[in-house]
């Protein structure tokens, strides 16, 4: 990396506040970079720095955006040929906001196509590459904005978390990732997976990049009716510290998780005795119905995606193809070709579980299992401060590995779905290496206890002290 895109973002913006440097600088250090992507990490570049921006809280310092996120006049497909070269009229509230602060757009990132998988193997425009092996993924679905971020070729990014997507690829490309409460980042303009899951937050190399963008992306949104003004002022981490601090380890997603490797488990233990070291209490904890949150998701947020993409027909944006047999051989032959192979296994499982004869004993028995996983949460959070666990089963594995196997694919979000369907928060760190690629520590809060995680988490993250130094960028 230059010296320039070796700064964290904080860093890069009093930087430019104070002079040393100019947003436009700044601007082409990272382009040069993001416009010799080798890792398929974005879709789009911008081709040429926009006007000096730099009297905002964030002081122009560059922007990767992930593709789902709509932006006037930029690509924004979703990671889907069906969508392909759609550019919309307006761009989604929290790229508008993150703009007014004085962030600048740099390019749009590769993802799974909308938002579905934990690899970014399902895009319609080939794969991302993790920059901490080219031949492993960065995990998904906003693989791009992850390896963009880990690889130095943007100081710091948005994804979108739906049941794990931010958070999983943060950690197995040795970055931070931030999953904020249901509601509290509007979700205007942002191409939707599941309305009531999704929710837009930040990819970033320290805990207080992350504070200092997602504090520019929170608030209430006329235009979405779930968003709810923050209840308290959000601010920059300085504990260094966790006096006092009870962190609540649950046995069904540490020691009795399916899958946790062995590489990970032992620098999920290290972290917890490094946060004892540091003044935390460690107890054991039960969330009796975690086992069943990765089935109940992939009930409920299937049956979501089922409603939400049926608006791509070929008759108002995106791909057209049309059939010499009437319009429904039209709407066949568009969704046939521009949808991938697991948009439609959704779409399929989505709309069974909703069909006549089968709601009740599928999409609403998810929905019961989501009310128990809230109400576990809510007991845990009486005992304990925050819910702790590894980010992912295992570390970024071989592109290919999994593709043949959904159920397989589907079990890299374990430790990461029961966040969403209980609408809390939840951060990703990094916390070591097994077999010389990253793992990642996840703290779970209540809702909007965001300042309260962010502050144990900076606290961990000085103790820990990863550098990212294994990046072969």
């Amino acid at each position: 990396m230059s010296e320039l895109t070796s700064l964290s973002a904080e860093e890069a913006a009093a930087k430019v506040r104070s002079n040393e440097i100019s947003a436009r600088e700044l601007f082409d250090a990272y382009r040069e970079r993001a416009a010799a992507d080798d890792l398929n990490a974005f879709l789009w570049v911008a081709d040429e720095a926009p006007a000096e921006h730099a009297d905002g809280p964030l002081a122009g310092v560059p922007l990767a955006v992930k593709d789902l996120f709509c932006t006037e006049g930029v690509p924004s497909q979703s990671g889907s040929r069906i969508l392909e070269g759609y550019k919309p009229p307006y761009s989604a509230t929290s790229v508008r906001k993150l703009q007014e602060a004085g962030a600048t757009l740099l390019g749009k990132t590769n993802q799974d196509e909308f938002a579905m998988g934990s690899s970014t193997e399902n895009s319609g425009y080939g794969p991302a590459r993790n920059p901490w092996d080219r031949e492993r993924v960065p995990g998904g679905s906003s693989g791009g904005s992850a390896a963009a971020v880990a690889a130095g070729m943007a100081p710091w990014a948005i994804g979108t978390d739906t049941g794990g997507s931010i958070r999983q690829p943060a950690a197995l490309t040795g970055i931070v990732g931030l999953k904020p409460t249901y509601g509290a980042v509007s979700r205007y303009g942002m191409i939707a997976f599941a309305s009531s899951l999704d929710q837009a937050g930040p990819l970033t190399r320290t805990v207080r990049d992350a504070a200092l963008l997602f504090g520019q992306m929170v608030g209430k949104d006329p235009y979405d009716s779930t968003s709810v003004p923050f209840p308290e002022p959000l601010e920059l981490p300085t504990a260094e510290d966790l006096n006092g601090i009870r962190l609540g380890v649950p046995v069904e997603l540490s020691s009795e998780a399916e899958g946790i490797e062995p590489g990970v488990a032992k620098a999920f233990d290290a972290t917890l005795r490094l946060a004892e070291s540091l003044g935390a209490s460690i107890e054991e904890i039960r969330l009796p119905h975690a086992p069943h949150a990765l089935s109940a998701y992939y009930i409920i947020a299937p049956a979501e995606a089922s409603a939400n993409l049926a608006r791509y027909d070929g008759v108002r944006y995106g791909l057209r193809v049309d059939g010499e047999e009437g319009l429904r051989a039209m709407y066949d032959k568009t969704r046939a070709q521009g949808f991938g192979a697991e948009v439609k296994r959704r779409i399929m499982l989505g709309t069974y579980a909703l069909s006549s004869g089968y709601y009740e004993a599928y999409y609403g028995r998810a929905q019961k299992v989501r009310t128990k996983i809230s109400e576990d949460f809510r007991t845990a959070f009486e005992k304990v401060d925050f819910v702790v666990t590894p980010t992912s089963p295992g570390v970024a594995f071989p592109l290919g590995a999994k593709t043949a196997d959904p159920y397989a694919m589907y079990l890299n979000d374990y430790c990461t779905v029961p966040m969403p369907l209980a609408g809390i928060p939840a951060i990703s760190i990094p916390n070591g290496l097994s077999e010389g690629l990253p793992t990642g520590f996840q703290i779970t809060g209540p809702a909007f206890s965001e300042n309260r995680i962010l502050s144990a988490a900076h606290a961990l993250e000085g103790a820990l002290g990863f550098d990212g130094s294994g990046v072969r960028a």
